[in-house]
């Protein structure tokens, strides 16, 4: 039995198409929606760490979305940006309404928000390797979103739901 979520949040395919950023297939265990930008370099440096992530977690039912908010990111520039930074295996969705932003909370990129039975199980930072703006640590130490993944790959409660993400703020947030 497939349950649908109670709203629809929807934003645009790279093909202009209008989709359900909330729609997953069956067997879904959580969806990790990835706050991006072309041109936030916290976020480009966060690209690797992604894929690693997602190649971890994609075999076990976490489905994993680029989301790229506003209206300045047109689908050209996106499919260069994935492209050059090695974003394989990746959904990407243009937020250009920021209703997938204000579902999520997100104000940052990188931002990541996991979905998981219809509601926001954690929001905030992928690890702590920036503590804050241009300072960044030689080691990183806590696993933020793979703790969150594995406790819901597990059957367990997100034992931390909200973090502090650091990097650029998501342009016309505040219009």
């Amino acid at each position: 039995m497939t349950v649908l979520p109670l709203l629809a949040v929807l934003v645009q395919a790279l093909s202009g198409a209008t989709i359900d950023a909330l729609d997953a297939p069956a067997g879904t265990k959580a969806i990790v929606y990835v706050f991006t930008s072309t041109d936030c370099p916290i976020s480009n440096r966060y690209a690797p760490e992604i894929v690693r992530i997602q190649q971890a977690f994609a075999p076990k039912g976490v489905r994993f979305r680029l989301v790229y908010p506003g209206k300045h990111e047109d689908p050209k520039s996106i499919q260069e940006h994935m492209s050059a930074f090695s974003y394989t295996g990746l959904e990407a969705v243009r937020d250009t309404e920021l209703a997938l932003v204000k579902f999520a909370g997100a104000t940052i990129t990188p931002e990541v928000a996991v979905v998981a039975g219809g509601k926001v199980v954690y929001r905030g930072r992928i690890d702590d390797r920036f503590a804050d703006l241009g300072v960044e640590r030689s080691v990183i130490t806590t696993h933020d979103l793979r703790d969150a993944l594995a406790s819901i790959v597990a059957g367990r409660d997100v034992a931390v739901s909200r973090t502090q993400a650091v990097g650029c703020y998501i342009a016309d947030l505040t219009r």
